[in-house]
């Protein structure tokens, strides 16, 4: 599948879950998916025969919790990047969160074994909701600038089976910003954040760093500051179906194109009919708003 995905001009990939690092024979696909070269140059153009096309972009999605012992290996796999989703970075709520104890010291392993293994920056996102750990923001900050990493802040989406979304839960991204913004790193630094350039119109993060560099924060903002527009993203789900927004009301079963036998051009034909009437955006907070036919873990992410 990401064969034939990555002919069609895909140049990076993400494996999430579940929890990936649980998959056996996880360090051998990600040595598989790194032998993968692109299918055009940096300019749109596309890469010739006999040609080298740019190495796949490869990156995982993480709790981090294993990450201590298969960082090294997958890094000699040929993975290039590391996301571990942590909820807080006080060891006690951390723990409470993940109701494993000393979770927290496990993760912050992992962190360090991904840093000193080449996977940097290595990124770490938090979902915020209010009421429960958004008196982590600032925290998260001062995380950011100990640790090396790159914070990212994602808004609460209406993804998930056992929780009820509201537009209240939502911690949006002014309300992150002004929360920064009013955050003084140390005496001799000034409050207010510093935007940095997207290094991609697709990026959906919006960067930020402080005044003495020190430190990123990105916010991911889906439901206040939707990016619909440049969304260049597409799944596939560990069932086999392709899905072309996270709220999509249906899957396309692209496992059962190859089952009956189709070769790489007819399922390339088949892909591009696809993405071809991908949504152009999702209805989050509107009227008649519906919940995506699966939620967050069984698409993956």
């Amino acid at each position: 599948m990401v064969r034939v995905l990555v002919s069609l001009g895909i140049e990076k990939v993400r494996l999430t879950g579940g929890e990936p690092l649980l998959r056996d024979g996880l360090v051998e696909m990600v040595a598989e998916l790194a032998q993968l070269q692109t299918a055009f140059h940096p300019d749109g153009s596309p890469v010739e025969s006999g040609e080298q096309g740019q190495t796949l972009d490869l990156a995982l999605t993480t709790n981090g919790h294993l990450l201590a012992d298969l960082a090294q290996p997958l890094a000699r796999a040929g993975l290039n990047r590391i996301t571990v989703s942590m909820d807080a970075v006080d060891p006690d709520i951390f723990a409470r969160i993940t109701r494993v104890p000393r979770s927290y010291e496990r993760v912050l392993a992992g962190v360090h074994a991904a840093q000193a293994a080449g996977l940097g920056p290595v990124k770490v996102n938090c979902v915020l909701l209010r009421g429960f750990n958004d008196a982590q923001i600032i925290p998260f900050a001062e995380f950011s600038r100990r640790e090396g990493v790159i914070v990212r802040f994602i808004e609460f989406m209406p993804l998930e089976e056992d929780r009820t979304w509201s537009p209240q839960t939502v911690v949006p991204m002014d309300e992150i910003l002004a929360r920064l913004n009013s955050w003084r790193p140390n005496c001799s630094t000034p409050a207010g954040l510093v935007e940095l350039p997207q290094h991609t119109a697709s990026e959906t993060a919006r960067r930020y760093t402080f005044a003495d560099g020190i430190g990123e924060i990105g916010i991911i903002a889906p439901v206040s500051h939707p990016f619909c527009g440049h969304c260049s993203r597409i799944r596939i789900t560990s069932d086999g179906a392709l899905r072309t927004c996270l709220f999509s009301q249906s899957d396309h079963d692209l496992y059962a194109q190859m089952r009956s036998g189709a070769d790489d051009q007819a399922l390339a034909a088949w892909i591009r009919n696809v993405v071809h009437h991908k949504e152009a955006r999702h209805h989050i907070g509107e009227p008649g708003f519906l919940k995506p036919s699966r939620n967050m873990v069984h698409i993956g992410g």
